[in-house]
């Protein structure tokens, strides 16, 4: 009896453990109810569209149109004390080599032209007695400056060479947060280096940079050299111009900063064409309308910008605009941040025409305004 359980004892122990397997894989065979499992598909087009494992196709794109600048500024003495010393001077007399000193620093250009124009930060080149070029390709060669622009840290500079490479430009406007960026520049003087990073913010302003900010915000790394560089997206098209860092240490911490491509270009057409940035001008001082302020005036729930001061005999007074107006729109759009409102209007030509709608005393108006040309100073009432 032993004997027979042994021998049909395994082969049914087999049986009963490959059924049992067969009813785990293959419920609908044996008619158990099957469980309906919803399993979320990434759709094609995401699957489709993912990021490249490289992005040497955008560096070998854009790269040979970033240069190396190397400014050098002469000032009057050397600080050497050996010069002023009368035994020095006994054996010299007045014919002293040398006497002049040198301050030499870097940084980087974007070259935005066949014709050999180039886009720069305008504190890279702001008092160099000598700007040296250096291309990708190993060419060398001295620029001139055609004109810059302080109050958005841009300036123009110009190279008489031939089949020069020029950056092929995208928009500013397109692009978004989380979007792949790459700095291309000359950090500490070591040589055309490339970082990547992403998109982190756009619009940003009010960090007492420039007179007009309407930064990109990139972790890509912006170091010292960097600047005048270009921010490049996932293709090697333009976005942007590297200009600043947020770093304790004058290191890159992950916050840099570059001009919009769209900003960069306006100014440089009008330095070409015109030496110089003809701003829009209304003649009036503005604040942000801070719960506090709406609450003192009245204006709970209302959206818009304060009018600080009026410049006299600027276009806000001869237009009848008031301190303590409350700008709701500024020809149709909406003035809900001080610094894009007052951005819209330098962009706007003289001689316009512009409508601004506003309450005063918790009455709507609209008045009209002809925008004048930004003097180099001015005094408020």
């Amino acid at each position: 009896m032993l004997k027979a359980l042994r021998f049909f004892g395994w082969p049914l122990l087999v049986g009963v453990l490959v059924s049992l397997l067969i009813m785990q894989q293959y419920p609908q065979l044996v008619g158990l109810p099957m469980h309906d499992v919803q399993l979320r598909q990434a759709p094609i087009y995401a699957r489709s569209q993912e990021g490249p494992a490289s992005y040497a196709t955008a560096v070998s794109v854009a790269s040979p149109a970033v240069a190396s600048l190397y400014t050098t500024k002469y000032t009057g003495k050397s600080n050497h004390p050996l010069p002023d010393d009368p035994q020095f001077r006994k054996f010299y007399g007045d014919n002293l080599p040398g006497q002049r000193r040198m301050e030499s620093s870097l940084g980087s250009a974007v070259i935005m032209s066949p014709e050999g124009y180039l886009l720069t930060n305008n504190h890279v080149s702001a008092n160099a007695d000598e700007i040296a070029v250096v291309l990708k390709d190993g060419r060398e060669t001295l620029a001139r400056v055609i004109g810059s622009d302080p109050e958005t840290d841009l300036a123009v500079l110009k190279i008489d060479l031939k089949d020069l490479p020029a950056m092929t430009l995208g928009r500013s406007d397109n692009i978004r947060i989380g979007d792949v960026t790459l700095a291309i520049g000359n950090p500490f003087g070591v040589g055309q280096t490339v970082t990547m990073g992403i998109v982190s913010a756009t619009g940003r302003n009010q960090l007492r940079l420039n007179t007009y900010e309407d930064f990109i915000q990139t972790d890509a790394a912006i170091n010292p050299g960097n600047s005048g560089g270009a921010l490049v997206d996932a293709y090697g098209n333009l976005v942007g111009i590297n200009t600043a860092i947020f770093s304790k240490p004058g290191g890159s911490q992950g916050i840099g900063f570059a001009i919009p491509v769209n900003l960069a270009m306006e100014v440089m057409q009008a330095i070409i064409e015109h030496g110089k940035v003809i701003r829009g001008w209304l003649g009036l001082e503005v604040q942000p309308l801070t719960p506090e302020l709406a609450e003192s005036f009245g204006l709970e729930g209302r959206q818009g910008i304060i009018v600080a001061a009026i410049f006299r005999n600027g276009p806000a007074q001869k237009a009848g605009l008031q301190p303590n107006d409350l700008i709701l729109k500024i020809d149709g759009e909406p003035a809900d941040d001080a610094r894009r409102s007052m951005n819209q209007v330098a962009r706007a030509k003289p001689g316009e025409t512009i409508r601004i709608e506003l309450m005063r005393n918790g009455k709507p108006m609209e008045l009209k305004a002809e925008i004048g040309i930004r003097p180099p100073a001015a005094t408020s009432n």
